[in-house]
């Protein structure tokens, strides 16, 4: 069974679901792009955004190498998106992100007027769609996108881990 949030409501889908083919697809995109950053030292995070069914726009964690607290890979995604449609806002897009985002992040998917968030891991120290709050489940904000969590998330989850024991290894040895 694969987790499934549509607005305020929570659901489970079975993994065989024909809804998931696309989201697992684009999700190993945004896997790529984490693995990016995390070869350049960067805490692994990667982003896609899709239109139309076509990819738009990609973005991975670059806080560390651009000294940019708000360098996060869905900023970056959307960042290029809306450069490249010459738009800040992007309505029926899609973001698919390999962790749930923080409250940053929402706060400029709201502005963008992203359509739908898909997330890999749940974060549970910073996340904002259900981890630790739920932005999205807040009747007072104007703008609702659609979240479905859990798309392959172990493997997600996997990329931040094998990161971090890389680098408590690395701090070790020095």
């Amino acid at each position: 069974m694969k987790p499934l949030t549509v607005g305020l409501t929570s659901l489970m889908l079975p993994s065989n679901s024909a809804y998931l083919p696309d989201h697992e697809k684009y999700m190993r995109i945004a896997i790529e792009q984490a693995i990016i950053g995390s070869d350049k030292g960067e805490v692994p995070v990667g982003a896609v955004i899709v239109l139309d069914g076509e990819i738009i726009a990609t973005g991975h964690n670059q806080p560390i190498s651009t000294n940019d607290p708000t360098a996060h890979a869905e900023i970056i995604a959307l960042r290029n998106a809306s450069e490249i449609l010459n738009n800040y806002r992007l309505p029926g897009a899609k973001l698919y992100v390999t962790l749930e985002p923080c409250t940053m992040c929402i706060g400029a998917i709201f502005n963008a007027r992203i359509s739908q968030v898909v997330y890999g891991a749940s974060e549970f120290k910073t996340g904002a769609a259900g981890g630790v709050i739920d932005l999205f489940s807040n009747p007072k904000i104007n703008h609702h996108a659609e979240v479905v969590g859990g798309i392959l998330s172990e493997e997600c989850s996997t990329v931040l881990k094998e990161f971090f024991i890389k680098r408590r290894l690395e701090k070790s040895r020095s």
